[in-house]
């Protein structure tokens, strides 16, 4: 096609102005641009060998690797369609999604491989295993196709006439809903995101980023990682976003540039190993899947002079970066989402579908390029949430007369206590300035008499006490007293998903 524009297009074109640029830096693995690519191609033909065709489903399950990295890359060139998979799920869960799309292929590395045969055993659309490797050398399972095999095919790859609008991948929601739905993202909705991400979280060419968090997931796969091959950043890749590992690699790799949620912020500020870690070369940093608390905001300032901080907001079906606020307004505006991306269209709306005045809480909705074709094998969802001719996202926010959005809560996640509505964001801002305070989560609670009781459970810093009383007496000096907790828990800490993002749901059935 010579108006051609696909994701494999991207990392070739790339190679080809900086053939001899680090690409790839993963535990003992470095390739350049040039051996990025050609990697890419032999994995690819070696899949055609395979019998995957244009249109097939290739499921991945399996942490953050090279090998993830170059399959990403080559099953876009040859056309087929990738299937990230949560490696937190339980082999049924694996099971639904594989069936649910009809994976033709699971890729699985070592870690993974027990639940993946045991998910695929379910699924009779699962015909082949492929196994990567990891970030750590490891051998190759015998019952299933080996990738650096696959990476030594000498057939030349034929490739696909693969337009813009074909479908790239389905990235499965975690959602609270009984199954998770499947977003259908084109080539071009994450190219078009890649755009935005370019233009406004500042992704360039020098970078020296840190992949941490899983690239499972779209944030790390497809606002940082997908980027940087564009415009030909080097890309370090690990499996474990633990703080004395990420705090080693910052200082190895001269890591400029470093996503994570505000809790693996925070868990960097505590490690023993921040002070005395050279941190000079970190230079952009960013967050999302919630808002950074105020005051660990301004820790991170004060800490790290030098770093400039992007919040990054959106979702899985907006490929996924919305909406972002921006260094210069991180206190100004702080614990606002932002501001849209050049390529998306973003408003706050009531129900009946109009904008709401500034400071009353509306549901954000998008339109832009970037948003998914529809959830896949679901008309009904599909139409729900394209209503009106605007993607709705399921989260409440405001918008101020600036036009800046601050995400209110999930409407799953908005606390109704005594006929109130109540954000669990605000109560948790207010707790947070508490010294003795690590983590907190707020959430509700059935109760006889509020409907929903306002509960907070709390992570005390090593070294801190602090009581009930305390954190309720505190929360009654700044704020009315139908958003006072009416229960704390203490926890020694709060569950979270591998992106680090904190899971109320598990608080709610824990206590």
């Amino acid at each position: 096609m010579i108006r051609r524009q696909t994701l494999g297009d991207l990392l070739t074109r790339t190679a080809r102005r900086t053939p001899d640029k680090t690409a790839i830096i993963c535990g003992s693995t470095r390739w350049t641009y040039a051996g990025f690519d050609a990697v890419c191609s032999r994995l690819a033909a070696g899949l055609v060998s395979q019998g995957i065709a244009q249109g097939d489903k290739v499921a991945v399950l399996a942490r953050n690797s090279h090998s993830f990295a170059a399959l990403r890359f080559a099953v876009a060139r040859l056309g087929a369609v990738l299937v990230p998979v949560n490696f937190m799920l339980n082999a049924d869960e694996v099971a639904y999604i594989l069936d649910h799309c009809a994976a033709r292929m699971l890729c699985v590395d070592s870690e993974h491989a027990q639940t993946g045969r045991k998910a695929a055993g379910k699924c009779p659309s699962v015909a082949q295993f492929l196994w990567l490797p990891g970030e750590q050398a490891g051998d190759p399972l015998p019952d299933m196709l080996d990738f650096h095999a696959l990476c030594a095919c000498k057939d030349p790859l034929t490739e696909p006439d693969i337009s813009a609008r074909s479908l790239a991948q389905i990235i499965y929601t975690s959602g609270t809903e009984s199954h998770p739905k499947g977003a259908m993202l084109s080539h071009e909705s994450v190219i078009w995101q890649y755009v935005s991400c370019l233009v406004d979280i500042e992704v360039a060419s020098n970078d020296v980023i840190l992949h941490a968090l899983p690239l499972y997931h779209c944030a790390q796969l497809d606002v940082f990682l997908g980027p940087s091959i564009y415009v030909g950043g080097t890309n370090v890749i690990t499996a474990r976003p633990d703080a004395d590992n990420v705090l080693a690699l910052m200082s190895k790799h001269a890591i400029t540039s470093f996503f994570a949620p505000p809790t693996v912020w925070i868990g960097l500020l505590r490690c023993s190993l921040f002070e005395e870690t050279d941190l000079c070369a970190l230079q952009k940093g960013y967050y999302g899947a919630a808002i950074m608390p105020v005051e660990v905001l301004r820790e991170i300032q004060q800490r790290l002079p030098q770093l400039r901080l992007w919040n990054c907001y959106g979702q899985t079906e907006i490929a996924p970066l919305a909406v972002v606020l921006k260094p210069e307004d991180q206190l100004r505006k702080a614990g606002s989402a932002g501001l849209p991306v050049v390529n998306v269209e973003t408003r706050v709306i009531t129900e009946e579908g109009e904008p709401v005045a500034p400071g009353e809480v509306g549901e954000i909705a998008h339109r832009s390029p970037q948003l998914l074709q529809g959830y896949y094998r679901d008309e009904e969802k599909t139409r729900e949430a394209f209503r009106g001719g605007w993607f709705h996202s399921g989260d409440l926010a405001t918008v101020d007369h600036e036009g800046y959005i601050t995400v209110v809560d999930r409407k799953k996640d908005m606390i109704k206590s005594g006929g109130e509505n109540i954000a669990s964001r605000e109560v948790e801002e207010v707790i947070y300035k508490l010294p003795g305070v690590a983590e907190v989560a707020v959430i509700g609670l059935p109760d006889p008499k509020w409907i929903e009781a306002v509960t907070a459970v709390v992570v005390v810093k090593a070294g801190s006490d602090l009581s009930a009383d305390q954190v309720t007496d505190h929360c009654a000096a700044s704020m009315a007293h139908f958003k006072v907790p009416k229960k704390v828990f203490f926890a020694e800490k709060l569950p979270k998903n591998p992106s680090g993002k904190i899971l109320k749901r598990e608080l709610r059935n824990q206590y």
